[in-house]
Formats: structure tokens, sequence, C-alpha cells
């Protein structure tokens, strides 16, 4: 189906990013955005397209919001400092279109090397079938030796953050990212220590403020999260409540999130044998689920993400059966679902275009076989995957 003509996809429920709907469904699409979704059973306008799911359920397409295109999931990150622009370029066009071949048809990229994700943005725009629509960051901000520095992005004083803020808005990012702490994957990193004062993130958010531009923050130790929540930041990554001492939830903290509506961009996972984990992560990962929950049930703006790129677990077509894994932690299939489309949109500032199935949203829409509030692993074979409006597969 070309999404610049007028089509009709049938349905026998629809999901539309927050609730299940029963059909049968027919959504009309023109020129890459749907125009109806309609319940009466009604039959396909004259010349339209027409394309009979069958017993499927219609959904919005995944977003992922926190993926590193240029990385390899089998490399050491390290490799990145000297990988040449082409390599990346060529590495980030593959995963973005692994990613839509797995039903993600939106991405936010949190970290890529010279800005090469800005690259792979415009082609993806122009040419919806070569990949995700790919929000970007650039580089992650990050000190000297600090957190992912291998991605080239250097900035220590206040003057230094709001230049590399001010580069961002030239090279036409999405967004700013940046790391509040110290991380795992980096050498000398410490993850349980802020990288930034309060006053030092705040020059980041109001510069970036105005240039137009979001601010999300990599953040795993308490400290970091209330440095980046005080500073005003649009989200936090990871969110981890970390401690020397394990995970700590701080519930004053949680509720100046709640207040503020500063989003939790929770990267989930699959079980690991533990053998397979460094030390350091053991803790955060076996009470992942616990911290998760908490935030859940305190009403906290969350979307659920990968992470992918940063080892062989996240490759960029993952996040389906990460998915499928977080509805057995406690979280019903709905829940888990809204995750990854409609909140995840909103995570991402798309409220407005991505993330449900409604009349003048980009018809970026996955056809599931029966339906994933009973079944969620349904969504590891999707029947038909739709970017604007153009058939997939």
């Amino acid at each position: 189906m070309d999404g610049g003509q007028l089509s009709a996809i049938r349905g026998a429920r629809l999901f539309d990013g927050e609730r299940l709907h029963d059909g049968p469904v027919l959504v009309l699409v023109d020129h890459g955005r749907i125009t109806d979704v309609d319940f009466t059973g009604a039959a396909p306008p004259a010349g339209a397209a027409f394309a009979d799911m069958g017993d499927v359920t219609l959904m919005p397409g995944f977003v992922d919001a926190h993926t590193h295109l240029v990385w390899d999931p089998h490399g050491p990150p390290e490799a990145l400092a000297t990988t040449p622009d082409a390599v990346l370029l060529d590495r980030a066009r593959q995963h973005a279109r692994q990613a839509l071949h797995a039903g993600v048809t939106t991405v936010r990229d949190l970290g890529d090397r010279n800005f090469v994700t800005v690259t792979v943005s415009t082609e993806c725009r122009a040419h919806p079938s070569a990949g995700a629509e790919i929000l970007t960051a650039g580089p992650a901000i990050t000190r000297t030796d600090g957190h992912c520095w291998y991605l080239g992005s250097v900035a220590d004083t206040s003057a230094d953050l709001a230049e590399a803020v001010q580069l961002r808005s030239e090279r036409g990012t999405h967004w700013v990212k940046v790391m509040a702490t110290g991380g795992f994957l980096t050498a000398g990193s410490d993850p349980f220590v802020p990288q930034y004062t309060i006053e030092q993130l705040t020059v980041v958010v109001q510069t970036a403020r105005r240039y137009h531009l979001p601010v999300t923050a990599h953040a795993h130790a308490t400290g970091g999260i209330a440095h980046a929540i005080a500073a005003g930041v649009d989200g936090v990554e990871h969110c981890s409540f970390h401690t020397p001492h394990g995970p700590v939830l701080d519930q004053a903290l949680i509720e100046t999130m709640l207040a503020k509506g500063i989003w939790a961009g929770i990267t989930i996972g699959r079980a690991q044998p533990r053998a397979h984990i460094p030390p350091a992560l053991v803790p955060m990962l076996e009470h992942r689920w616990t911290r998760i929950r908490t935030l859940v049930s305190a009403g906290v703006n969350f979307a659920f993400s990968t992470d992918a790129g940063i080892s062989a677990t996240k490759t960029h077509d993952v996040l389906p059966a990460e998915l499928a894994y977080a509805a057995t932690q406690g979280l019903s299939n709905a829940v888990v679902l809204a995750a990854a489309t409609s909140q995840a949109a909103a995570s991402c500032h798309l409220a407005d275009r991505k993330g449900h199935l409604k009349p003048g949203y980009d018809a970026d829409i996955l056809a599931i076989p029966g339906n994933p509030l009973h079944t969620i692993e349904a969504i590891l074979g999707p029947r038909a995957i739709f970017r604007l409006g153009q058939r997939i597969r």
C-alpha cells in the first residue's frame, strides 16, 4: 500500500494506545495520516486501496524512546571513538531498518557520534520504508573521561555546556541528552556519583529552552536524579535510584517528579544469567521490577524503552521481546503496551501525532494476530507493519 494514496485497513479489533476496542474496525489513511477510525462495519471508500487483515488487532507502531543506532551491540563501546563516520552511517541505517521490521516505527536516539543520526533521520523521513522515524540528540554531553566520553562531546564548565547545547541546535537535533551521573559501560566512570552540579545542569536546561530543545538526563545515582530534577529536565533516563548499597527509592523525589510531570525513561530488559552481568549491575537489576512497579503505582509519567545497541542482548529489534517479558513482572498487557506506544510517544514530545490510532495521527500501524491484551507474545510476529501508511511487510 502506498501511504500517498487513500487506503483502508480492516481488523477485528483495535488497541488505540490506551485501551482495546472491539471491532470490526476500519482505519482510513490519506497521505500518511489517519483520517478516520470507523467501527460501524462500513465498506471501504470507493477507489481506496483496501487491506483486510482478518483476525488481528490494529495498534500503534512501537516507540523506542531510548536507543543508540550507531553502536555495535557486539563490540566494545570504546571503539566508537575511532570508528569512521561512514561505518557509523551504514550501521545506523541498518539498525533503523531492523527496528522498523520489528514493528518499532519511531526511535529516539540518545547518543550517537558526530551527529550522524541527523543524516539518517532525514533519510528515513523522506523514505518511510528505509527505517523507523528517528528523533536525534546527537552525542550525549559528558565530562572529560566521563560516561560515554567516546561519543566525543565533552563539556566540563558551564560555558562548555552552553556551547554544547547551542551546537545541537545548529546541527538540527530534536533533543539534548546529558549524562547527569556516571554509567556502567565506561571504565573509570562512577554510576553512584553525579557528574554535574545542579547549577551546571540548570545551564543545560535553560540554554536548551532558548533553542526550544527538550532535555533528558541519564541518571542512575539518586544524587544525580535529584540534581536533574532540580535543574528542570524533561526526563530522567534509567531513573535507577542507585546507591552504593543498592537501589533506594526516594519518595520525596518521586513526588517531585509527579508534581513537575517529569518523565521516567525506564530502560527495561529480560532475565539474564547472573554470570553475564557485571557485578556492579547485579543489585540494580535484581530490584529493577520492584522499582518499576513502585514508580508505576505512584503515577509518575513513565515510558518503556530498551537502550538498544549497548550490548549483544540489546539489538535494535529487541523491544517486543522485552515488552513480553515486562508483562510477566506484575504489569498488565495493556499497561505494558501503552508504555511503549502512547506513553513513549508523549515522553518524546510526540503525543500530537504518534502513539495513538485516531484521526490526525501518523499512520504507523501494526496488525497483531489475535488479541495482544490476551496473548502479548503475539507482538513478536506482526502480520503487517505500516509506516506513514506504507506497508513494510
